[in-house]
């Protein structure tokens, strides 16, 4: 199994563990449902903790030797705290849980430097789906064995998957030496880009929170459907997401997930509470879930090379998609004080899921005009494989490159991280490094950042 294949089984096994059991679980459901132990409110605290894990990963993990030991330690700490929900309800629920989602957290965003060094920047969409759909896959399966035969099923098979991943993790690289953090340092700070990017996340996520709160228990008497279908719209709308070409429109495909938001508001509103409603309304929520998660994590996959810690912008990126959904679930805890079949709930949900639908189009366009600025993410990608190759046949004759440093040229506006490049052309990376330095040498630039701007001009 090669390294990347081996990032996404981690992330997939720890993933599913989260979303079935901390995070708003079926699993952490059936349980309290089983002792009459009231968890909303422990839900809420697991959610806050893992928001401020993955915002301070990145303080202080800071190389992928620190990622994995944190990622293991985390692992492992999580494992201990679900066996302690085999017995009954105690104080140990209330303070081990939102412990375990803190270090959650920490571990997720620690995995940004497995993300970012074993997958280059042009395929990270394909790996955040497939670690996405992986998960959702695993997490239903948890559901079901949670609701139709034991909720301690459900946990035993949630532990199974951390155990698993506690061995895979011991799989994975920790060479310090070989880092990207260390060895592909850039000067391009994230800063504008990532601010807004956060906002933008922010406020599209808030709808998942409502849809928790709000739709979700007005079709709870529909368990068999609900426990199975709740995410097959989400994976299926990640998979079609994946396999588009290259120069299909994300921002099209963006506004088209918008509507979907709106309408699945609006068909909530009108239609009744039959599991026909269910399908129309989870589906056209769920896809849109699909569109727009896949959307930012593709930016936000590709801003990794702004930074020299991963751990750190894709924790901070991540606590924002967190954050939507702990004030979407506030808001929605809230409207249904009301009553959840109450018209007033429903409108009122409605009307935030507009508000939001009008605030996007302006911060898209604002991301964007930031995004234009940073190539890496925009013509870089776009541009075709004979344009690619005129730029570098160019600058090669302009600068008096070498073959090999024409080739490694070509190879880093490919999106290669220094370690691919060394394993692709059978060197060191301190080789590698060598000749980037001669290559931004002779080019008068100091970072790829500035190499693949003037690529594009000789283009």
């Amino acid at each position: 199994m090669n390294e990347r294949r081996l990032s996404v089984l981690v992330f997939s096994l720890f993933f599913s563990w989260l979303l079935a059991f901390p995070f708003e679980g079926q699993v952490l459901y059936a349980l309290a449902a089983q002792y009459e132990f009231a968890v909303s409110a422990l839900i809420f605290g697991c959610i806050s903790a893992h928001f401020l894990g993955l915002f301070a990963c990145g303080f202080f993990v800071r190389s992928m030797q620190a990622a994995k030991k944190i990622m293991l330690i985390s692992i492992a700490f999580c494992f201990a705290v679900s066996g302690a929900f085999f017995l009954p309800p105690s104080i140990l629920w209330l303070l081990a849980l939102p412990a375990a989602s803190l270090l959650a957290g920490i571990c997720v965003g620690a995995w940004g430097f497995y993300y970012k060094s074993f997958t280059p920047a042009n395929e990270r969409i394909k790996t955040a789906a497939d670690g996405l759909i992986y998960s959702n896959i695993l997490m239903i399966v948890m559901n079901m064995a949670a609701i139709y035969l034991l909720p301690h099923a459900g946990l035993a098979l949630s532990m199974l998957a951390l155990a698993a991943a506690f061995f895979f993790v011991l799989r994975l690289p920790a060479r310090e030496g070989s880092d990207i953090a260390a060895a592909e340092t850039s000067e391009v700070s994230p800063g504008k880009p990532l601010a807004f990017l956060c906002l933008f996340i922010v406020i599209i996520t808030i709808n998942s929170g409502l849809m928790y709160q709000v739709l979700n228990p007005a079709f709870a008497h529909h368990q068999w459907l609900v426990s199975w279908y709740w995410a097959v719209p989400y994976i299926i709308a990640l998979f079609i997401m994946r396999n588009l070409p290259a120069k299909a429109s994300r921002a099209y495909l963006l506004y088209v997930g918008i509507a979907m938001i709106g309408l699945s508001f609006l068909a909530f509103m009108i239609l009744d509470r039959s599991a026909v409603s269910y399908l129309i309304v989870d589906t056209l929520m769920l896809g849109a879930c699909g569109i727009y998660d896949l959307f930012w994590w593709s930016i936000l996959g590709e801003m990794l090379d702004f930074g020299n810690n991963p751990a750190k912008i894709l924790g901070i990126g991540l606590s924002a998609n967190v954050l939507g959904v702990l004030l979407g679930g506030l808001l929605g805890q809230t409207i249904t004080g009301f009553g959840a079949e109450n018209v007033y709930s429903s409108a009122i949900a409605l009307s935030v899921a507009f508000i939001i639908l009008i605030i996007l189009p302006l911060l898209h366009k604002q991301l964007s005009r930031l995004l234009q600025n940073h190539v890496y993410l925009t013509e870089m990608n776009a541009m075709p494989p004979l344009e690619q190759e005129k730029a570098v046949k160019n600058v090669t004759l302009l600068a008096n490159l070498t073959e090999r440093e024409s080739e490694i040229a070509a190879l880093l506006m490919g999106g290669r991280t220094y370690k691919m490049i060394a394993d692709e052309l059978f060197l060191s990376e301190n080789t590698v490094k060598t000749h980037i330095k001669n290559i931004y040498s002779k080019l008068s630039v100091n970072n790829k950042t500035e190499l693949i701007k003037l690529l594009l001009d000789k283009s």
